[in-house]
């Protein structure tokens, strides 16, 4: 189980729904087949998560029949810097390999700030690039992509607040709501939720 808390802020429910809605709306394509059966998905996460830029992209993949697993420095559980929505880290990134998955995914907020103080972290998510296998991030996760020193040459968008840190990392920043660059998926914020989920199933199912 991922959330240990017992309700959902409201406004979190509202921002969901809204979601869903405009992923069905944006791709009617879309059936509740598990295209994804069969597929295994790490979320890397610690204190200070995005609730929604978590919840949300997992429960997706999820429903298509991905297998999640929740990484992190230390398992435990860890608390949103938006909401009272709090997480489990299943496993720590020393004890998993690149190999175990199909598929990376970081979610924003102040977690990713946090996790690319970690050698491991960042050495795990080198070695997952470097495998080409698909490697989403969103918001402010793409500070854990630049860290690796494998953002130059690439195109990358994110949140606003770090487009200099993803120029001064070489990358050229664009400001779309999904960028596509080889196995490099990046969105900016929670309105580009539905387009970052369906372009890491795309992907995963390609």
């Amino acid at each position: 189980m991922l959330y240990r808390k017992n309700k959902i802020p409201g406004i979190v429910l509202l921002i969901i729904t809204f979601m869903i809605t405009s992923l069905h709306a944006a791709s009617p394509e879309i059936t509740t087949d598990k295209e994804l059966a069969g597929k295994r998905v790490a979320f890397l996460i610690t204190e200070g998560f995005h609730d929604a830029e978590t919840m949300f992209p997992l429960g997706f993949l999820q429903n298509a029949g991905a297998q999640i697993t929740v990484i992190g420095v230390e398992p435990g559980t860890y608390k949103a810097y938006n909401s009272d929505v709090t997480a489990i880290v299943e496993r720590p990134v020393g004890d998993v390999i690149p190999e175990d998955f199909d598929a990376l995914v970081i979610p924003g907020g102040h977690s990713p700030a946090n996790l690319r103080e970690h050698a491991e972290v960042v050495n795990f998510v080198r070695e997952f690039i470097q495998t080409n296998k698909p490697v989403a991030s969103i918001c402010h996760g793409p500070q854990v992509v630049i860290a690796t020193g494998l953002a130059q040459g690439r195109t990358l968008t994110g949140f606003s607040g770090i487009q200099e840190e993803i120029t001064d990392a070489g990358a050229t920043f664009v400001d779309e709501e999904v960028m596509i660059d080889g196995n490099l998926i990046t969105s900016r914020t929670p309105p580009d939720i539905p387009a970052f989920s369906l372009a890491i199933l795309e992907m995963m199912r390609d």
